[in-house]
């Protein structure tokens, strides 16, 4: 994989397309990532691309195809509220096989140990991976369009429909070729309805992800073992400070006292500046602050932090080594200068 960092966003976004476009592509091969425009090289910059692509995949493309699917400028593959995201209608990505291109990018992530895709709806998720809209347990919240989940809500309750009501209903109930509301099939058509504005829409778009997920050989992984969690809940993609915490390995002393550039007091100090700004972030902060550590917002194993002579916190992603200046004397003036860098982990490698 190869992106210019020296081009635009949408520039950037074009290359990771088309790359996941090719055809008879090995994508279980091991894979190689580079960075045009910088010098990175290693580990950390596969988790940058990594990062970056799940990102694009839940957050949505710069992309301008606002002629094509109406949005404002962003092009979302998956949309929804968390938890209950499922992906786009739009014929525009169907037809351009952006979803086949998402199951490959998925595949690829989990192949390398990368991030998932976290908040997809668990009625989508039940039938992408087993099959049966039957047994999918739909909840409203599935539904993306407001205006339609609203109009299938009114068919939830017991009160009579009103004129304005029933014609909206039925309006609904002709488009999709399904008989109009009555009292008899209300709780019927209610069911309808909704498996169709959830399900019955994304097809197509089902299909692709299952061809994506197979190119990348994850497939069988995913149907034979229950165990594995590829489309994690939004709670249990989340990062919180204790597990952070528990991921760091702190300064040691050195043997050779000639080697410190700071002293213990001073190095305890800057830690405790780091455990402040752990347990008092933002979850958006810890994330990218892991980004900014090591690559993606994923915790390694002995995530290390080592006190140096510098102007701004650096870090080696590749190492998963957090360098932080010894200057500081107030959480303040930390705080300040280490929220100035995690916010380049897009564009650098701990470098300001």
């Amino acid at each position: 994989m190869c992106m210019d960092l020296r081009t635009c966003a949408e520039e950037q976004e074009r290359q990771l397309i088309n790359f996941y476009k090719q055809r008879n592509v090995e994508w279980a091969c091991p894979v190689k990532c580079q960075l045009e425009g910088d010098a990175a090289v290693g580990d950390g910059v596969t988790r940058h691309f990594f990062s970056t692509i799940l990102e694009k995949l839940k957050y949505g493309f710069s992309l301008n195809l606002v002629e094509l699917t109406g949005n404002t400028g962003v092009t979302c593959l998956f949309e929804g509220q968390p938890d209950h995201l499922v992906p786009s209608s739009s014929q525009f990505l169907i037809e351009s096989d952006l979803f086949l291109v998402a199951g490959r990018m998925l595949g690829h992530s989990f192949l390398h140990g990368g991030p998932c895709l976290a908040g997809l709806s668990r009625a989508f998720v039940h039938v992408l991976l087993q099959g049966s809209q039957d047994t999918a347990t739909l909840q409203l919240e599935d539904c993306p369009d407001v205006d339609i989940r609203e109009t299938i809500n009114l068919l939830s309750g017991q009160s009579p429909l009103n004129e304005d009501q029933s014609s909206k209903v039925l309006d609904l109930c002709l488009s999709w070729d399904l008989p109009g509301p009555t009292e008899e099939n209300r709780r019927w058509l209610y069911e309808r309805l909704l498996s169709h504005a959830v399900l019955g829409r994304r097809v197509r778009q089902i299909k692709q992800l299952k061809r994506g997920l197979k190119d990348t050989c994850v497939w069988p992984r995913l149907t034979e073992r229950k165990d594995v969690v590829f489309f994690p809940k939004e709670s249990e993609d989340s990062c919180t400070p204790e597990m952070l915490l528990s991921h760091i390995s702190c300064p040691r002393e050195s043997d050779d006292e000639d080697d410190e550039e700071y002293s213990a007091d001073m190095k305890e100090r800057i830690t405790g500046y780091l455990k402040q700004f752990i347990e008092t972030a933002s979850s958006k902060d810890l994330k990218n602050l892991l980004k900014f550590w090591v690559g993606w917002e994923q915790m390694e194993e002995n995530m290390a932090v080592e006190i140096v002579k510098s102007d701004l916190p650096k870090s080696s992603s590749c190492f998963c080594i957090l360098r932080l200046p010894g200057h500081y004397n107030s959480f303040q003036s930390f705080n300040k200068g280490l929220m100035m860098c995690i916010g380049t982990c897009k564009y650098g490698f701990g470098h300001v």
